[in-house]
């Protein structure tokens, strides 16, 4: 069993979708304690547990994953994965800091690189879509900004321990060599961070980490790694769960993220005619506006989808807008942060009206912070990951009485039509 520990849910299904399109059981988990109760754990090949860190101070992130892992390690787990957001955003140094400390280990590779969705690293250095990551729109993130690109710079920053690289031109040289390089590497640092420049770079990473217990990064290698297990004839335990008939109505979807890639897909939508409704965020910092805005964009959307219209609603995501409700949330004494929450909050209330009004099973959400929201509002305690919409952007089937066909997607993951092809697939899968 492999066990992966995700600091978000769109990030602990993106991971999760590169084992189950390989034919294994991926289960993804909000993980609530070592002693919490996790359905149909038995069942699964790959386990996820998110502990929903990104946002902590990073002493209770380090204490989250630290208990996470020592779980699945009382789980018989043999390998284990840190996953991080591909362009490090988070409480990197000290979640990586406690799987190893979990698992008392002194070494992992951190392999970032994700080229099917533009992320690159080349001399240690990390790019988006060809930009330096402190260039691009991660820039501007509310809650973390990203303000350098060299990799090493910013774990550093973050963990005590020594940092090394291994770059492209050990990487080109094949799998061999790569490994004889972690090998000599291993003498000097306590994580070692690989170049990648497509996805051969990770094939030749997958064979040569085949012994390594603890890998660092993005869900991109675990592609790699899948497939390799697969054509070693490692087995998979269970098939995959009847997915229940939809009722035919309009599906919600939840625009949370503020990054231009979901805004594109919103766009996109608009264009094809369907319903897009704007949350006003600022009226959130008003207890009284709360309350009538959150009932009134229910209301309209559930009359949209019980007319058969699929209706997209999302989040304020013009910077005047979103600044005012910075500087509104601040005089309340609201961190970024604060503010983050209430608006994912807000959309998952809305989410949990809409469909206890239909009667509807599926919905698609964008954002990690606002899908954590829709799952904590919905009494999601797990789910299984189905099948891959685009590239790290999977569907899921949740456990329970009721399950519910979910698509969770990051918020700077998809192309602009992503919108579209998720409500295909979640119709017709």
């Amino acid at each position: 069993m492999i066990g992966i520990v995700a600091d978000d849910v769109t990030g602990a299904g993106d991971i999760g979708i590169m084992y189950a399109k390989a034919g294994y059981a991926a289960h993804v988990y909000s993980f609530a304690g070592e002693d919490a109760e996790y359905p149909r754990a038995d069942e699964a090949d790959v386990i996820v547990l998110d502990t929903h860190s990104r946002f902590d101070a990073p002493k209770e992130a380090y204490r989250k994953v630290q208990a996470a892992t020592s779980w699945l390690r009382n789980r018989g787990c043999k390998r284990y994965i840190k996953k991080t957001c591909s362009v490090f955003r988070g409480n990197i140094g000290a979640e990586c800091d406690a799987m190893l400390d979990a698992l008392g280990e002194t070494f992992a590779v951190v392999v970032l690189g994700f080229p099917k969705n533009g992320r690159t690293t080349v001399n240690g250095i990390h790019y988006v879509r060809g930009i330096k990551l402190e260039e691009s729109e991660f820039r501007r993130d509310p809650v973390h900004p990203m303000t350098r690109s060299d990799l090493s710079g910013i774990l550093r920053g973050q963990t005590g321990r020594p940092v090394a690289e291994l770059h492209r031109d050990i990487v080109d040289r094949g799998p061999e060599a790569i490994r004889r390089a972690i090998a000599e590497k291993k003498a000097e640092c306590a994580y070692l961070i690989v170049d990648v420049v497509d996805q051969r770079s990770l094939e030749a990473i997958a064979e040569a980490v085949e012994d390594e217990k603890v890998l660092c990064g993005s869900s991109a290698l675990s592609e790699e790694i899948a497939l390799r297990m697969r054509r070693s004839g490692v087995p998979c335990r269970a098939e995959p769960p009847a997915v229940p008939a939809g009722d035919g109505g309009g599906l919600l979807i939840v625009a949370g993220s503020l990054m231009p890639q979901t805004a594109a897909q919103v766009d996109t939508m608009r264009s094809a005619g369907a319903p897009v409704l704007e949350l006003d965020t600022r009226k959130l910092l008003d207890p009284g506006l709360r309350v009538s805005v959150l009932g009134e964009l229910a209301d309209i959307i559930v009359r949209h989808n019980r007319a058969g219209r699929h209706v997209v609603v999302h989040s304020a995501n013009h910077p005047g807008q979103v600044e005012e409700t910075k500087r509104l949330g601040s005089e309340q004494g609201l961190s970024n942060t604060d503010v983050s929450r209430l608006v994912s909050d807000s959309l998952a209330e809305i989410t949990a009206k809409v469909l206890e009004a239909t009667g509807q099973s599926r919905a698609i959400i964008a954002g990690g912070d606002t899908s954590a929201a829709v799952c904590r509002r919905l009494g999601v305690q797990g789910m299984r990951i189905m099948g891959e919409i685009e590239p790290g952007l999977p569907s899921c089937l949740t456990f329970g009485e009721k399950p519910l066909l979910l698509a969770l997607k990051s918020g700077s993951f998809g192309k602009p039509d992503f919108f579209p092809k998720a409500i295909d697939h979640l119709t017709n899968l």
